[in-house]
């Protein structure tokens, strides 16, 4: 059933101290923390299937995010927040803050480059919010890739993301959600996909059993536990 898949569970780790935003996923505040592995894939098997592992924390203000992609075939050129990040190598942390996905979730997309995309719904495609600049200005991100990827870059390459998103910006667009502390549950899925680049795919985390890629299911979404 969707949203079932008992193979998949993500226990979301306290880290002791806030954790310096800069983009490197061997820093110690990340050794001890279990990384999530994106080995499934929507669509037909993409001939190009890169690597694609994320790590999450926690502390009473922030949820922390790292994410690390042994790529190919690199491209950025969504120049703006609020763009299409999708289109360019690109990786997608979607989230309901909670265990009952009909609440809304949220998408944060983010580029190689740093440029994200990141909205609240209450369903898929309906009542939209948008976050606004000075919200969007709030979540610290670093990256090791140039914002503007252009050409494409055929080539074997290792990049990564990072970024703190405070816990305050939830009840500002989801009033029910559920704050991160011990025992509190969430329900997500991690994405990774290249829309517009010469090799597209569309990875996952959690199986989404479509016959088209779309990322916007929550009923496939699975449980993260906060310890």
């Amino acid at each position: 059933a969707p949203g079932k898949d008992a193979a998949v569970k993500y226990q979301v780790a306290r880290v002791s101290r806030p954790i310096t935003i800069d983009a490197q996923w061997d820093k110690p505040a990340w050794k001890k923390i279990k990384a999530i592995e994106l080995t499934n894939h929507m669509g037909d098997k993409p001939a190009h299937f890169p690597k694609v592992q994320a790590k999450i924390g926690y502390d009473p203000a922030n949820i922390y995010v790292i994410w690390r992609v042994e790529d190919n075939y690199v491209r950025a050129v969504a120049a703006k927040h609020q763009g299409p990040v999708c289109r360019d190598n690109c990786v997608e942390f979607f989230f309901t803050p909670g265990a009952d996905t009909t609440r809304g979730y949220f998408n944060l997309e983010m580029n190689c480059g740093g440029t994200m995309l990141l909205n609240y719904q209450v369903a898929v495609g309906q009542n939209v919010a948008k976050l606004t600049e000075e919200d969007l200005a709030k979540v610290e991100v670093a990256h090791v890739m140039p914002k503007i990827v252009e050409p494409e870059i055929a080539k074997p390459t290792v990049w990564t993301v990072e970024y703190r998103f405070p816990i305050e910006l939830l009840a500002k667009y989801m009033p029910s959600a559920a704050k991160p502390a011990p025992g509190v549950h969430w329900r997500a899925n991690l994405y990774k996909c290249a829309d517009a680049t010469s090799h597209p795919h569309w990875l996952t985390w959690a199986k989404v059993d479509r016959p088209r890629p779309d990322f916007h299911r929550p009923e496939y979404f699975v449980e993260m536990e906060f310890k």
